[in-house]
Order: C-alpha cells, then sequence, then structure tokens
C-alpha cells in the first residue's frame, strides 16, 4: 500500500489546474511508510484524489505526479504508454530525425528529458523518482522506436543540472550501455551539424528553435545577417543557407565558435560566413560606434533568469541587448529577438521589447510571434512547461 499524501486546505492551486507539481508547504499531512522516490497516492484535504507521483523530502517540489488515476498501477506497461504516447506525437507534429522525444512534464515523465539526434539518445534525469526508472524507460523507448525502424546505435547521459543536487544527486555523465562516438551529424531544415553530445551545452544542440530558425529564412536572402548568441551556429547558418550574402556569428564560447566554423566548412558556407569569440553585450557599442547596420539582427540569448527573485535584472539585460540590436537594424530590416527563461512571461518580454524600442528611437512593426517548436510541447495549466518567447520585427527608424 502507497503512503498517502494530503494536502491543506485551500491547497494544490497549480496541481488542480492542470500542473504536476506539488510544494512542500502545500502539504498537511503524509500517512503510511515511503522511501524518497516512491510512489504516493495524493488527496485533497477533504479526501478527493489528486493522482500518484513520486515523492522526495529533499526537494521543494515534493511530489511530481505521474497520473491523475490513483487506481493506475505505475509499472513497466504503464512507462511503455507514456513513451510511445511520446513518440506517436512527435511523429504527426515534427520531423524526427532529430527532435526531443520526452519533454518532462508535458510528456507525463516529470524530471525527465530525452533527445534524440539521428540514431543516439542523450537522457538528462532531473528528480529522484524518475531517475530510478531511467533505465527502464530508456530500454522501452528503444523498443517503441524499433517498432518504426528506427535504430539506436548509442545513448548518453547528461544529468549534470544543479536540480539534481537539490534532488538529494549527485550529477551524472557518461554513456548508458556500450561507447561510441559523441560527434553526432545531424541535419535540420536542410542544413548539416556536427552535434557533440557529450560536450556540447546542455544535450548538444537547442532543437527548440528548428522552426523559428526557419521561420527567418525568408527574411534573409541577399541579406547582411547578424546572429548573436550563435552557440554552434544553428540561426547563422540557416541564414547563409537562405542565400544570405554575409552572416556574422558571435559566441563567448571558443568551443562553440569552433563548432560553427567546422558546421559553415561541412555545409560549404565558409565562404559567406564569420564567426567571432566575443561578448555580445561588449561588441554590440563597438559596432553601433563603427556605424555597422545589418539586414537582419537575432538575438538568440541564454537565459537571463532562472528564479523569480532574478526577474527585475533580467529585465535590464534584455532591454539593453534588445536596445542594441534595434540600433543595429538598418531601416525596413528585421529583428529576430527570444527569451528562453519560464520566468520571463510573455507579457514581461513584449513590455521589455517596447521600453528597448523606445530607447533606441525605432518603431517596431511584428511579423510574427512563435515559441517552442512542438516536440516541447506546451501543456495549458501546465506553466513550467512553456518557457520560449520568440518575435520577429521590422525594425522602423523614427521619422
Amino acid at each position: 500500500m502507497s503512503a498517502v499524501v494530503i494536502l491543506k486546505k485551500g491547497e494544490g492551486r497549480t496541481v488542480k489546474a492542470g500542473g504536476l507539481w506539488i510544494y512542500d508547504n502545500e502539504i498537511g499531512s503524509v500517512t503510511g511508510s515511503f522511501e524518497d522516490g516512491d510512489i504516493v497516492l495524493v488527496r485533497d484535504h477533504d479526501g478527493y484524489p489528486i493522482g500518484r507521483g513520486f515523492i522526495n523530502r529533499n526537494s521543494r517540489i515534493r511530489v511530481r505526479l505521474m497520473t491523475r488515476d490513483i487506481d493506475r498501477e505505475i509499472d513497466e506497461n504503464f512507462l511503455r504508454a507514456r513513451v510511445r504516447n511520446a513518440w506517436n506525437y512527435r511523429k504527426k507534429t515534427v520531423d524526427t530525425s532529430s527532435c526531443r522525444v520526452v519533454f518532462g512534464e508535458a510528456d507525463y515523465l516529470p524530471g525527465l528529458v530525452i533527445d534524440k539526434y539521428a540514431d543516439v539518445l542523450v537522457v538528462e534525469s532531473l528528480a529522484l523518482g524518475i531517475d530510478r526508472m531511467k533505465l527502464l524507460i530508456v530500454k522501452l523507448l528503444k523498443e517503441v522506436l524499433a517498432e518504426d525502424a528506427v535504430v539506436i546505435r548509442g545513448v548518453y547521459e547528461r544529468s549534470e543540472a544543479r536540480d539534481r543536487l537539490r534532488e538529494g544527486m549527485e550529477k551524472v555523465c557518461g554513456f548508458i550501455g556500450d561507447s561510441f562516438d559523441t560527434n553526432v551529424r545531424i541535419e535540420e531544415n536542410g542544413v548539416k551539424f556536427l552535434v557533440d553530445v557529450a560536450n556540447g551545452q546542455k544535450t548538444g544542440f537547442f532543437l527548440d528553435q528548428k522552426y523559428n530558425r526557419l521561420a527567418i529564412r525568408g527574411l534573409c536572402g541577399g541579406a547582411e545577417v547578424l546572429d548573436c548568441f550563435t552557440h554552434t551556429g544553428a540561426f547563422a547558418l540557416n541564414a547563409a543557407a537562405a542565400g544570405a550574402r554575409r552572416v556574422t556569428g558571435v559566441d563567448a564560447s571558443g568551443e562553440g565558435i569552433e563548432q560553427a566554423e567546422r558546421n559553415a566548412e561541412l555545409n560549404g558556407f565558409s565562404d559567406r560566413t564569420e564567426f567571432l569569440c566575443r561578448d555580445v553585450f561588449e561588441l554590440l557599442p563597438e559596432l553601433a560606434n563603427d556605424g555597422k547596420q545589418y539586414d537582419v539582427v537575432i538575438l538568440d540569448p541564454p537565459a537571463f533568469t532562472k528564479s523569480k527573485n532574478s526577474v527585475k535584472a533580467a529585465m535590464k539585460g534584455y532591454r539593453e541587448i534588445n536596445r542594441r540590436g534595434m540600433q543595429l537594424v538598418r531601416d525596413g530590416g528585421f529583428l529576430a529577438t527570444c527569451t528562453c527563461s519560464h520566468f520571463m512571461t510573455e507579457e514581461l518580454f513584449t513590455e521589455v521589447l517596447r521600453l528597448s524600442a523606445g530607447d533606441a528611437h525605432r518603431r517596431l512593426r511584428q511579423v510574427e510571434f512563435r515559441t517552442q517548436s512542438p516536440d516541447h510541447p506546451v501543456v495549458w495549466g501546465a506553466g513550467e512547461s512553456y518557457y520560449l518567447k520568440f518575435y520577429i520585427f521590422q525594425v522602423l527608424c523614427e521619422k
């Protein structure tokens, strides 16, 4: 018999609205014996069933639900169904040659991320309960993929986030199963990339921007393009593939710049691309002072805030970088800009851009608003799944 978690009266509003997290201060009592990572039942203060999930007393997120059905056993058949549903959804919504196959809470496998790069899987496990299940989930996923003749040659784990420390776990990085060459060649939107799944940022590549990179192509034909925070050159090379006259990519990571240069060479774009290892905040004022102007400026910065407490400071950073970016766009040119922070809400980011435009003495004509690729699904009611906000604007000088 599972232990039972009882919520306090008036608590659990987030989970009742569709979320999967129950925080420590929402719990009134726990009856029965359990170990951290075990599956528990969750009931409201009046006994109404909420669902089943795993508990961890080390974490402020005390319980992460896996199902709303308190009578459903979380066993191998349950996990196989979850994995199959996740894969079937991707087959209908995205190019699955490389994609995120499991996106944690959005696939009702909380705390687990699995990315597929061609014939390689990269696993990130962030919660104790799901960590106990990860090897079985990987096995089941490989079986489900094999049903569609997708053979996985290797699996690598990149469970290195600080979240694991808060869950009472150590960071883990290495092969799950046999070793293999961790430089994996993929193709996105017809552009070839080498992805270093062992040493690249996150799981090696940012799959969530796949269709946003496709969206900027129509703006880039014959254009001079500046791609800020280029990482390994993904936006830059999509611009080059669209026929950009000249593309400059900038990133503070020397390893990222080297990889971007290799990716440019792989696609035959080296003659039209250059990559600079520079701090973007330092470089943009220099470019403005030199009178540089671009037809398209792309701003794809890392998350400036990962908590509610640092949102105000992050807004200053976003405001500054967007002001600088707008000033570098030729009159009538285009700005693509985004935030990948869950805590920088759509409303806050929109306000930051409005203020940035005022600071830069520019007017913005909105072309498009986009979010993350469908393989990173946004589940309504589960706010933790919505994080990427992406705008494309035409930038007009005030006259």
